[in-house]
Formats: C-alpha cells, sequence, structure tokens
C-alpha cells in the first residue's frame, strides 16, 4: 500500500501526480476487499465507486465543499481518503467505524445515512443555507440508479431545479446497460460543452435571442427544442433537463481522467447541474463483479474464491418466512407479495420465481408500496408486506391512513425487528411496537422461535384487518416445526414456565433470553413464572392481570425501546384494570439510539439479554419493601 499509506487526508491526495492514482485506485480495492471479508460490509457498491471518491476529491476542496453519499454503501473508499485509513480496520465493529457516513465521526461526511434517496434533499437543504450565507463552496449529493427508484429523490431534483441553487448532482449508474459507442460519444460531448467557455456563450446566446424583437422567443424555444431532440438521441438526459438540471453523461466512472476532466468543468458551473456516470458494481474483485448481488451486503469470506466463512447449519428467521410463503401461497391463491428493493433481504427471491404473476418489488419507495398493497386488498386479495423495520418507518402515514383507518388486511412482515448488529442506528427496528400500536384497528404481534412465525403468519394473512409481526435478524431457535400450521387465537399469550416468586412477561426474541433466565433462576432457588405474550396488541390482559394479582413482582422484557412499547402496554393495561400493590420493573432500551456492533455485545451492553433478567429479578426480590 505504497501509495495508499501516504493518504490522511484529501490535501495530501491532491499532491500525488494523475499518474499515480490507478494504483492508488488499486490499492483501496484491495484493502476494502481484505477488511470486509474479515468484518463484512457493503462491498460490491464501495468497490464500484472508489475512482468516482477519488476524482471528488482531488477537484473539490473537501470537507468545505460538502460530498453526500446517498445510503452510505459507497462510501468505503470516502473514509479511507477522508483521515481514517488508521481505522479502517475497525469498521462495523463495536466503537469502531461506521458502515455509513456519519456526521459526528468525521467532519467530510456531510450527512448521517443509511435509508436511501436522502441525498438529494439534504444536498438541496446545505446548499440553500450555503447560499443564504453568501457561502460559494460546493455542494456535491452522489445518488445510486437504485435510490433513484425512490419519490424522494425526485421530490429533491424538482425542487432543486426550481429554486435554481448551485448543487450538482452525480448520478452512479450500475445498472443501465448503454451502448459503448453512444457512451463515448456522450461522454466526449459532456466532457466538450462542460467547458466554462461553451456554457458561458450558451447562455450569451440564449440571451441574445430572446432579446430579438417580436421573434425572439420563438427563435429561443426552437433553438432550445434542437438541443434537447440531439441530447434526447445522444444521452438519456432529457428527463434531468426537464427538471432544469444541466445534464452531462454518460460517463465512464473508472476512468479517472474522463472524470477529473468533467468535474473540474463542472466545479465552475453555478447552477443545478446532473452528472451521469456508468460504473461497474463489485469493480476489481471478480467474485464481486460475478455476484454483485450477493456481495452488496455480504458476511466474512475467504478473499480468494469469495465463499463465506461462516456457514450455520441452522436457518434464519428470513429463511422460514420465504419457505413459509411459499407453502402458503401453494394453497391460496389470494396470496401475493410485496417488497420495495429487498426480495433477497426479505427471502422472497424463491417466492419471486414460484408465483412470478404475484410477486410485486415496487423499488425503494416503502410508501407507495404500502398503499398499493392496500388497493390489491380491497379487491379480495391478501398482500403480504415484507419490509425491514426500519424501512418500514418510511411508510407511517400510509399505514394509519390508507390502510388502518378503514381496517384493511393488509399483512406486514418486519424482518429485522430489534438490534441488528452492524448496521447500527439506522437499521436497529427498535420503534415497530410503539409506532404501530398506536394506530387503531392494527395487530402487533412478535413470535418466540420459528413454529410460532409460521403460526403468525396464517393468523395475520387470514384476520380480516392489518396485522403485523416482526421478527429477528439470525438463525432460529431449532424448535421442531409443525406440519399442519395452525393458527393462534388474537390477543392470547401461553404460560411457558410456572412459579410463585416473580412474573416474567417477554414477547419475540426476549421470550428465550427469558427461559434461559428461569432455568438460572431456578438454580438459585427463585421461582418464576415466564409468559409468552405473543401480542403486544391486542394483549392478553385478562390471563396478565390474573397473574399478577397472584404474582405482583413483575419484569417486562422486549427487545424494543421502552417508551410506548410492550412494557407500557402492560402498565397501560393493569392501571387500566385498577390493578394496585404491584412492582414492575421494565426492561428494553432507554431513551438513545444503538450504535453499531455484534447483536450479542449490544444485547449485553443495553441489558436486554438474560443476564439483565437475572439481575433485575435479584433487585426486585431484594427490596424488602416489596
Amino acid at each position: 500500500m505504497e501509495i495508499l499509506n501516504k493518504i490522511n487526508s484529501p490535501s495530501d491526495l491532491k499532491k500525488l501526480p494523475k499518474s499515480e492514482l490507478t494504483q492508488l485506485a488499486v490499492e483501496i480495492r484491495e484493502t476494502i476487499v481484505d477488511v470486509v471479508s474479515k468484518n463484512g460490509g457493503h462491498l460490491a457498491s464501495s468497490l464500484g465507486a472508489v475512482e468516482l471518491a477519488i476524482a471528488i476529491h482531488y477537484v473539490f476542496d473537501t470537507p468545505e465543499d460538502k460530498v453526500v453519499w446517498d445510503v452510505g454503501h459507497q462510501s468505503y473508499a470516502h473514509k479511507l481518503l477522508t483521515g481514517r485509513r488508521d481505522k479502517f480496520h475497525t469498521i462495523r465493529k463495536h466503537e469502531g467505524l461506521c458502515g455509513f457516513t456519519k456526521i459526528s465521526e468525521s467532519p467530510y461526511d456531510a450527512f448521517t445515512t443509511g435509508h436511501s434517496s436522502t441525498s438529494i434533499s439534504a444536498g438541496l437543504g446545505i446548499a440553500s443555507a450555503k447560499s443564504l450565507q453568501k457561502d460559494d463552496s460546493k455542494v456535491i449529493a452522489v445518488i445510486g440508479d437504485g435510490s433513484m427508484t425512490s419519490g424522494l429523490a425526485y421530490e429533491g431534483l424538482n425542487q432543486a431545479g426550481h429554486i435554481h441553487k448551485n448543487l450538482i448532482v452525480i448520478l452512479n449508474d450500475n445498472d443501465m446497460s448503454i451502448s459503448p459507442n453512444v457512451g463515448a460519444l456522450s461522454s466526449f460531448l459532456s466532457r466538450a460543452f462542460s467547458k466554462k467557455y461553451l456554457q458561458s456563450f450558451k447562455k450569451e446566446l440564449g440571451d441574445f435571442l430572446k432579446s430579438v424583437p417580436r421573434f425572439g422567443d420563438d427563435i429561443y424555444k426552437l433553438a432550445k427544442r434542437s438541443e434537447d431532440s440531439f441530447k434526447t438521441f445522444i444521452t438519456p438526459g432529457m428527463l434531468f433537463e426537464a427538471f432544469n438540471f444541466d445534464y452531462f453523461g454518460p460517463i465512464d466512472g473508472h476512468n479517472l481522467d474522463h472524470l477529473i476532466n468533467i468535474l473540474t468543468n463542472i466545479k465552475q458551473l453555478e447552477e443545478p447541474v446532473l452528472l451521469h456516470i456508468t460504473t461497474k458494481k463489485g469493480k476489481g474483485y471478480p467474485p464481486a463483479e460475478k455476484n454483485p448481488v450477493y456481495f452488496h451486503g455480504v458476511g466474512c469470506f475467504e478473499v480468494k474464491t469469495g465463499v463465506s466463512t461462516k456457514c450455520s447449519g441452522a436457518p434464519s428467521y428470513t429463511q422460514i418466512f420465504g419457505h413459509t410463503m411459499i407453502e402458503l401461497a401453494e394453497k391460496d391463491k389470494k396470496i401475493v407479495a410485496v417488497t420495495a428493493a429487498m426480495p433477497e433481504g426479505t427471502g422472497l427471491v424463491k417466492f419471486s420465481e414460484t408465483f412470478p404473476d404475484r410477486f410485486y418489488d415496487v423499488g425503494i419507495a416503502e410508501q407507495h408500496g404500502v398503499t398499493f398493497a392496500a388497493g390489491m386488498a380491497t379487491q379480495g386479495l391478501k398482500p403480504v408486506v415484507a419490509i425491514y423495520s426500519t424501512f418500514l418507518q418510511r411508510a407511517y402515514d400510509q399505514i394509519l391512513h390508507d390502510v388502518c383507518i378503514e381496517s384493511i388486511p393488509v399483512t406486514f412482515a418486519l424482518d429485522r425487528g430489534g438490534i441488528v448488529g452492524e448496521d447500527g442506528a439506522t437499521h436497529h427496528g427498535l420503534f415497530d411496537y410503539s409506532y404501530l400500536r398506536s394506530m387503531p384497528n392494527m395487530v402487533v404481534m412478535a413470535p418466540k422461535d420459528e413454529n410460532e412465525l409460521r403460526r403468525m403468519m396464517v393468523t395475520a394473512i387470514n384476520h380480516d384487518g392489518p396485522a403485523a409481526f416482526r421478527y429477528p435478524r439470525g438463525t432460529v431457535a431449532g424448535v421442531t416445526i409443525d406440519e399442519d400450521i395452525l393458527p393462534i387465537s388474537i390477543g392470547k399469550g401461553e404460560i411457558l414456565k410456572e412459579g410463585k416468586d416473580i412474573l416474567i412477561l417477554a414477547i419475540g426474541q426476549s421470550v428465550q433470553d427469558a427461559l434461559i433466565a428461569y432455568d438460572r433462576l431456578t438454580e438459585s432457588g427463585i421461582s418464576a413464572t415466564v409468559v409468552n405474550a405473543r401480542f403486544v396488541k391486542p394483549l392478553d390482559v385478562e390471563m396478565i392481570t390474573s397473574l399478577v394479582k397472584k404474582i405482583p413482582r413483575i419484569i417486562t422484557v422486549e427487545e424494543h425501546v421502552r417508551q410506548g412499547g410492550f412494557g407500557s402496554a402492560v402498565l397501560e393495561s393493569l392501571f387500566d384494570s385498577g390493578i394496585t400493590g404491584f412492582t414492575l420493573e421494565r426492561i428494553g432500551i432507554y431513551d438513545l439510539f444503538v450504535e453499531h456492533g455484534d447483536q450479542k455485545i449490544l444485547r449485553s451492553k443495553y441489558g436486554v439479554d438474560a443476564d439483565a433478567i437475572i439481575k433485575t429479578a435479584h433487585k426486585i426480590l431484594d427490596n424488602p419493601d416489596v
């Protein structure tokens, strides 16, 4: 790493001759592959953006010029170039570098990211603030073609073109197929036409034509239409021109000379600009080039072969969900699946192959996906909307307004519920109980194991109203799977263990921790009752109140924030039932955002594991006033 080891900031990068930048890109890729092979991470997209990161920091004056990397999947090279090389081996590790850009991590990270399609809106906000403060430094928003499936990106484009702020949007296109000859011609024209003197001439000519008496406007409009027609023939840029952006591209995103050339030209412009570049996901690492979907977000792997080094015999909850969806859909032709650009992540790839006409990937458009599903449900279909818990937050209003008001039977399958691990604060599913249980007509549940997940799927799909179930990231509990999938009575929990000293009410993933705690408490002479609540809404109030009257020492356990969660629901139900004379301790996440790290480490740190239950039980029982 002869060249990379010299780079501690973009100012060091600018000292390099252009002739060394290609070798720098090679060294950056080697470093990224090596570290991600050990830590896991977003590999393919970051490998595809190496030259782009180099060119941006070579041309622009960061951090005065602000760069917003959409989502952050592409930002690994950016991190290596901006003073974090020595810490890069810690990426996604607990107390190490974040896998996404993060304002609090570096002054070079202009915006904290994690959810898609925010870069243009954030970049426009930054540009508008700079304009008000008479700051003429640049703002660059880098957005991938996948993020352009979200309406939020177009809302940002629309306003940016309308208020005509000084914003550069770089569209990193690693999916669109463009003829090499057309691409070469458009690249040449974009680099030529972006030169300052031609842009100035174009503006002056336009002003002159419009000033011609009587016919000026007509002549100008004719000239503009001719230019637009030519651009349409040569490039796919008319969409962005319609948003009042000056469009340049497509440019080969791996050609550093071309990138630096056009960015240098664009830097001089003072209006909304969209630069369209084409890149290859996984560039420079053959296994990732061959299978970019797998290497989008990957676990540990062997560098030489690309083969995963973490092989568990147990399936994941995601896999159980996907297999069960096929099993149920084979028996019920009304079942359809909806996801938001996550068929692999939600386990629906085989469903899409088995029932292609009953599978809908709406792109990164969770809001649309929910309302789309509601529309299908009004016509008698049974849509299952499978989205990560953290991403369903983006569709809050659609769930409330378009589904719950009329109690439309849409099923929500919330993958990655609870602590997800290395993706961190933007991806933990720690808020779903709170916002979903506040909605009238919504049923909210969480399974203790994979067999109960299957039962909840049947329960939700056949429920005449909206229902949601959330399940964790990771491998299943390893219980026996029932061949016949029986539904669960809505709002009914179950007593798993009986004891007289303490009452443990648990939900979802936390039930397994409660059972571990039960065994260890029993060994120390403490007798506990363990309840699998199953439902956050409606609660099994009758069972809970009857147990509290006999066992007034209560612990609620959930892998969720305490505010408005399962423990809050239990407290509310006891108060509303007029129950008094009890002590209740809530185990859950306090009022904070959980950082990234291994799931086990985070559960221990934030006190939502078996050890926390045992500690809390002793705390209650050691209190003489209880």
